[in-house]
């Protein structure tokens, strides 16, 4: 059974690895940018970062909220409300030892949460992994079955055929000799022979 083989780049397996990092790294980077650019001690800023990751929050707990909870939603709600509220406090902070405490705390909880997702994910790949090995095991098996049933039958008809064509050789031989009395095979209970017809 010929078997489909897909090396993926190793790119593809770190990119997932690093998004965590990426994000709140980016949080960061564009949040001291508007530092530089005037957001520093900005009350005005500083509550429409604040309005705006409440309303986050607010929407993130709405949409967990009754049977029919969405938690894609109430997941990304949450996460921008927090990349919000980090982008407030790193935009408004003086220095960058509390932007960067922020971040470090952001990238951990980001890897703790991210962890989950990735153990479940491995533990869905693995099953599904064991489950088509199972089911080849099972056709291989079948298939191998098959093949031997089949080559089986095919042995038992040639061995048949040989045996009759022998068995046609010998009475053909048997019937040439001198002497020889199809009616003494007949009461020995043998099958009877076509008779002999002799040329003229």
């Amino acid at each position: 059974m010929n078997e489909q083989i897909v090396a993926r780049h190793w790119l593809a397996h770190i990119t997932p690895k690093a998004a965590p990092a990426v994000a709140t790294s980016t949080v960061l980077i564009l949040a001291r940018i508007w530092n530089a650019n005037g957001a520093e001690h900005s009350v005005g800023n500083a509550v429409l970062m604040t309005a705006l990751s409440l309303a986050a929050a607010a929407a993130g707990a709405c949409a967990s909220v009754g049977r029919a909870g969405d938690p894609v939603i109430a997941g990304t709600a949450f996460a921008a409300s927090g990349a919000l509220a980090f982008a407030g406090v790193a935009g408004y902070a003086d220095g960058l030892p509390l932007p960067l405490l922020l971040w470090s705390v952001a990238t951990a909880g980001a890897y703790g949460l991210a962890a989950r997702y990735w153990r479940t994910d491995r533990r869905d790949r693995v099953t599904y992994e064991r489950h088509v090995s199972d089911r080849r095991e099972e056709r291989a098996h079948i298939e191998r079955v098959e093949t031997i049933r089949g080559t089986t039958q095919v042995e038992v008809a040639r061995t048949g055929a040989a045996y009759a064509e022998s068995l046609a050789q010998a009475l053909t031989a048997r019937a040439m000799l001198p002497g020889f009395d199809p009616k003494a095979l007949e009461s020995a209970g043998l099958p009877e022979l076509p008779e002999r017809r002799d040329a003229a």
